[in-house]
């Protein structure tokens, strides 16, 4: 009996062995997959402009720039998402995505923006059920040039379980003026390895367009760190704040729009105080920047709300809502109009900002 019971010990115990051994291998797989296929972007790159604008732009000409964190079609108004405080991996089935897809370039269309600059446009992600969302925009915006760049491109996302799977995304920019030249520039990444590996390599999309002045209107789509402990958001602002204040001394025009994951020291936000369990938006450092700079965003509305739960059946009023999206311009841009646009989060978590702008 007593060499029965060693025997099942034995047993279990290589078993055991096996099984760890198992888990090891795989590990160690995985790890290796991701490095491989690790999207390792230069400092910086030249990207492609697609399309043909007609239109040329000259000083005293009047724009209107739009931009528009899309949430990868998947963050409607039924969605939350793990990473906020709430439960779900997969926000969308493909017909949801259809849905808020239609319903996002139904809006780009009555806001009618001469530029267009768009945050979490998937083209080929688990997520989003693999629905090309940048093509989608190109194909309904066929008046403008289009770029795109990466910011998140990971060919297996193994968190949480189940895992988000492959991802490729990024921002697009659209323009109904001739675009000269389109650069993505890799801002500073806060996290090292293994972690860096599937992760975001955010990035400024950097368009110019060139004014009969001679000057350029120069064009800068961003969306900055989100999930780490404020050291990356504070390099990444810095790095943006060096590109405009150069850009400035040039004499150029420069607006760079998007999402700032921060709050301007100079906006209100008092109207959307920080509920207890929720992610705190962090100030942005605005003394970084040239003092020809002047900083938009819109406190009447919010231009974000929260993901801890699904809004549609949501009490509205006690709702976390942030304000993250808004634009900074140089002085030599006169602003005639700023405002979020209240759109609900029917088709996205976000809200879209619109600016009308004339170049001085």
């Amino acid at each position: 009996m007593a060499e029965k019971k060693r025997s099942l010990f034995a047993r279990f115990f290589r078993f055991l062995g096996s099984l760890l051994l198992i888990v090891l291998l795989l590990a160690a797989g995985l790890i290796g997959y991701l490095s491989f296929t690790e999207f390792k972007p230069s400092d910086t790159e030249s990207i492609e402009i697609q399309g043909n604008a007609a239109r040329t732009l000259s000083s005293g000409d009047d724009l209107t720039i739009a931009s528009w964190n899309i949430g990868y079609g998947a963050l409607g108004d039924h969605a939350d998402f793990f990473m906020d405080g709430g439960s779900m991996v997969q926000t969308a089935d493909s017909a949801r995505v259809l849905k808020n897809l239609e319903g996002i370039l139904y809006k780009i269309d009555s806001m009618r923006p001469d530029i267009l600059l768009i945050q979490e446009a998937d083209v080929h992600s688990a997520r989003s059920r693999y629905v090309n969302e940048y093509a989608s925009l190109q194909a309904h915006l066929e008046d403008c040039e289009a770029s795109f760049a990466n910011n998140f491109k990971v060919a297996f996302l193994p968190y949480p379980i189940p895992p988000i799977g492959k991802i490729d995304s990024g921002i697009a920019t659209f323009s109904v003026y001739s675009v000269s030249d389109a650069q993505r520039i890799q801002l500073p990444i806060p996290f090292s390895w293994p972690i860096r590996m599937a992760n975001l390599k955010r990035c400024l999309l950097v368009s110019r367009i060139p004014v009969q002045n001679g000057k350029e209107l120069v064009l800068i789509n961003l969306h900055l760190e989100a999930y780490d402990d404020g050291s990356g958001k504070a390099a990444q602002t810095g790095m943006l704040s060096d590109l405009i204040n150069a850009e400035i001394d040039k004499g150029n025009y420069v607006i760079a729009g998007g999402d700032f994951n921060q709050t301007f020291a100079s906006a209100d936000a008092s109207l959307y105080p920080t509920q207890e369990g929720n992610w705190a938006a962090p100030l942005m450092d605005e003394t970084q920047f040239d003092d020809r700079c002047v900083f938009l965003m819109d406190s009447s509305v919010p231009s974000c709300r929260s993901l801890y739960k699904p809004y549609a059946d949501a009490d509205k009023d006690s709702f976390q809502y942030y304000l993250l999206d808004g634009f900074i311009v140089s002085a030599n841009v006169t602003v005639r109009s700023f405002a979020a646009q209240d759109f609900g989060f029917e088709y996205a978590d976000h809200n879209p900002i619109l600016l009308q702008a004339t170049l001085q």
